[in-house]
């Protein structure tokens, strides 16, 4: 199971990318309002009715957890202390984590950054502490997956498909969705 946590401000196409490309390979994602109510509103007013609330899973179940970027919305994950506790007790499992833009700044706040290639949206990678900043589209350090920015959404859900289904699912999708002909 992936877990993505949505939060007031989150950029949409960070979040629905990667899920979309990811629910065409047939992993199993849940996406998780962290706020108030199911319905968490984007960077850009796009309403998108979260699967369930944080408080509703146990997350013991968790493969990866994703967390898109986007402003507020990096921010708002950052200052919920039930996910900081849920990403620390997952990386801890040695278990998968994801984020996009400015959300990488949640694991580098966390400490989770120090010793890894990491990218991140231009001027974010000061809270990566530690971090082998790259700049890269996408980077991939071991179970740590992390996008630059909007235009990495798809690249990162191919490069989270390859780690769990293989390089010839990712390289299926990518044909069927015409990625390749970019």
């Amino acid at each position: 199971m992936i877990y993505a946590f949505l939060a007031t401000g989150f950029e949409e196409v960070e979040a629905l990318g990667p899920i979309d490309v990811c629910r065409r390979a047939g992993l199993s994602v849940k996406t998780v309002s962290i706020m108030d109510e199911l319905t968490v509103t984007g960077a850009h007013g796009v309403g998108i009715v979260a699967d369930s609330m944080f408080a509703d899973n146990d997350y013991s179940d968790a493969d990866m957890l994703f967390l898109p970027g986007g402003m507020p919305g990096a921010s708002n994950l950052n200052a919920h202390e039930g996910l900081r506790r849920v990403i620390l007790a997952h990386n801890e499992a040695g278990k998968a984590l994801a984020a996009i833009c400015a959300a990488p700044m949640v694991y580098g706040n966390l400490g989770l950054s120090q010793g890894k290639k990491m990218t991140c949206y231009p001027g974010f990678e000061q809270y990566l502490a530690g971090a082998d900043y790259t700049a890269a589209l996408v980077e991939r350090d071991g179970l740590m997956f992390t996008g630059k920015g909007p235009a990495a959404a798809l690249a990162l859900g191919y490069a989270i498909v390859e780690h769990f289904c293989g390089k010839e699912t990712a390289e299926q999708l990518k044909q069927g969705m015409m990625y390749n002909d970019l």
